[in-house]
């Protein structure tokens, strides 16, 4: 056999592409693992849906994670939080380092920065450090704080929920979709400071705890992160463009329409720009054809005033 054939097949070894991690993501054709590792991804909210999340994430080959949550662990998570032990909800430890240091477990090279605080009280700048936002929280508050902030500094957020067999996601690209706030209605607006925690230290008032299921957070939050691989890789025509929901009793799932509000606060100044702007185009239109008349009437009747002279001229017809 000649030398050349030997070391081309040097390396083909039975089983060889089971030896890199990533190898059937990208047989995808698209994925790009470098991108992904470069991506720094802001995750609000630690609980159920955070760890699904960031699990998703991690195991998709993202490195640079920050997590947010204020809240420690009970007993009642772990029915559908994957990172948290008996011992930690012993403990009372908190959600986001617990989170983080079972990530490392999955992916030693992961960097987890936690912040256990709420997301309002973290510094104005950690929002526009990132390149992407995923929303994994449990009151309105917290979200449009995010959206407001996601959208004003032009980062991409993806908004999941769930509640009993019904989850949500909603992606917004600013500055091209509506966002969470352009959905906001007057029954959100009543519930906007409600908080439905279960170890929340500001919760104000009595309310039943809410039924959740893991098989319904798994779902969310693997379609949190698809549409976060597809933001990263730029497949902008595959993305959901509005809200989608999913009902977990029925396995359907639509996608429904959220316009841009012109009366939200994060696209008024956006539609004044664009007024402003439609209005000066006018304007110069409008000038410009203007001119143009103007312009063509006078070359007009000069023309027509040579041409009928140079008829008659060749003509000898007199007038």
């Amino acid at each position: 056999m000649p030398r050349d054939s030997v070391d081309r097949t040097d390396h083909l070894t039975v089983g060889w592409p089971d030896q890199d991690r990533f190898d059937r993501s990208r047989r995808l054709g698209w994925f790009d693992l470098e991108r992904v590792r470069e991506t720094r991804v802001l995750v609000v909210g630690a609980g159920a849906l955070g760890n699904e999340v960031c699990k998703n994430l991690v195991l998709s080959g993202f490195r640079h994670l920050t997590l947010v949550d204020p809240d420690h662990v009970v007993p009642a998570n772990r029915n559908r939080c994957l990172f948290f032990s008996p011992e930690d909800a012993r403990t009372r430890r908190k959600k986001a380092p617990a989170v983080a240091e079972k990530l490392a477990a999955l992916d030693p090279e992961v960097e987890v920065e936690t912040r256990v605080q709420r997301i309002q009280d973290c510094q104005e700048g950690l929002i526009p450090r990132h390149h992407l936002v995923l929303g994994c929280l449990d009151n309105i508050q917290a979200r449009l704080h995010v959206n407001a902030h996601a959208y004003h500094h032009r980062v991409p957020y993806i908004d999941g929920g769930t509640r009993g067999t019904r989850g949500k996601v909603q992606v917004v690209i600013p500055p091209q979709t509506s966002c969470l706030e352009c959905g906001m209605n007057a029954t959100h607006r009543r519930a906007e400071s409600l908080r439905y925690s279960c170890t929340g230290r500001e919760t104000a008032f009595f309310s039943p705890k809410l039924a959740a299921d893991i098989t319904i957070t798994s779902i969310i939050a693997a379609i949190q992160v698809q549409e976060a691989l597809k933001v990263v890789h730029g497949r902008r025509r595959h993305l959901l463009r509005h809200l989608l929901y999913y009902h977990g009793d029925h396995n359907r799932a639509r996608v429904m329409e959220v316009p841009v509000n012109p009366h939200c606060p994060h696209h008024r100044h956006h539609q004044q720009i664009l007024f402003s702007g439609l209005k000066l185009f006018l304007e110069n239109i409008e000038k410009a054809i203007g001119q143009f008349l103007l312009q063509g009437q006078d070359g007009w009747d000069g023309t027509m005033a040579g041409g009928g002279q140079r008829v008659h001229q060749e003509t000898g017809a007199e007038d």
